[in-house]
């Protein structure tokens, strides 16, 4: 069969979750429910750090950064998701998937450079206290945003740039919920041998180093805290890296698991749901509940409204 060049293509079909009718209100409830936590979740924390003075420091702009970065990358998967369960047409076009998968590379490389920085910062503050202000000054937090912001830009555009280069035959369908830069490549009629070293190479290259970093960092940090001669201090000395910690884990390890699955269209969905759903809904809570200044300024912030009111 022959292959249709890129530009007639028109559309790509999503996947279909459920073909049961009697289901679809169940998961288009569960996915709103999902998405308008997390929004809710990662709005409080920005609002929370931006009211509270206390929580002007390095460790909370990262996790500012971090919020905001979870509130768009569940806004580029999930509405559209909503939309198809909702209308029963599981199409997007061409252009529409090319600007999802931008913005979904774009955040999930964001999200992985920032949680390297922030594993930094942790090493710093752990290792270094009395520096801490003079190394993670305002300036170097800065270029460390702008830093991980040019490279998740560079990345995202790279491997969409890559994408247009390919041509698709009349298999249009995409096995997930979102266009997803390997299925795409995986549907391609064209030769795709440079898109998977680009991917390999990206992969290993950016994924790995902030993998080492992390990796490093906290190895430094279980050396120091060692150190520590009272039961106490080490204690107060991890919980500072509990939430990031936990925050890393489940944000890699849905990765990787993703990863691992079987080859079955409805695994392979669930793994990516993991994955784009899951950490960006849970890390509010990680960091809110896990951190006590963070719960003192969401109090605050609370009562703040309710004596407006």
């Amino acid at each position: 069969m022959a292959p249709i060049n890129q530009t007639e293509v028109s559309e790509f079909f999503l996947l279909k979750l459920t073909d049961d009718p009697t289901l679809q209100p169940v998961l288009f409830s569960l996915f709103l429910s999902i998405y308008l936590v997390t929004i809710l979740g990662n709005l409080l924390i920005l609002l929370a750090v931006s009211s509270d003075s206390h929580l002007h420091t390095p460790m909370f702009f990262f996790l500012s950064n971090l919020a905001f970065t979870d509130i768009w990358m569940s806004t580029t998967t999930i509405p559209k998701m909503l939309v198809c369960i909702q209308t029963q047409n599981q199409s997007i076009t061409y252009t529409g998937c090319l600007t999802q998968l931008y913005f979904v590379l774009f955040f999930a490389a964001l999200e992985n450079f920032l949680l390297t920085v922030m594993a930094y910062d942790r090493y710093v503050a752990i290792c270094h206290p009395l520096r801490y202000m003079v190394i993670m000054n305002p300036q170097l937090c800065a270029l460390l945003s702008l830093v991980s912001l040019f490279l998740s830009c560079v990345i995202a555009l790279l491997h969409c740039l890559m994408v247009l280069r390919l041509s698709f035959c009349t298999d249009l369908e995409i096995p997930l919920f979102f266009c997803d830069l390997a299925q795409i490549v995986n549907i391609a009629c064209s030769d795709t041998l440079i898109n998977n070293i680009v991917i390999n190479v990206a992969a290993s290259l950016f994924g790995g180093v902030c993998v080492c970093g992390i990796i490093v960092s906290y190895t430094q940090i279980v050396f120091s805290v060692l150190k520590i001669p009272s039961a106490g201090g080490k204690y107060k000395a991890f919980s500072t890296c509990g939430s990031h910690l936990t925050v890393v884990s489940l944000f890699y390890g849905s990765g990787f698991g993703g990863s691992a699955v079987s080859d079955s269209p409805r695994t392979i969905a669930v793994a990516s749901m993991m994955y784009v759903m899951v950490p960006q809904m849970v890390n509010p809570f990680m960091y809110s509940l896990k951190n006590r200044n963070m719960m003192k300024a969401l109090r605050k912030l609370v009562q703040r409204k309710i004596y407006l009111q």
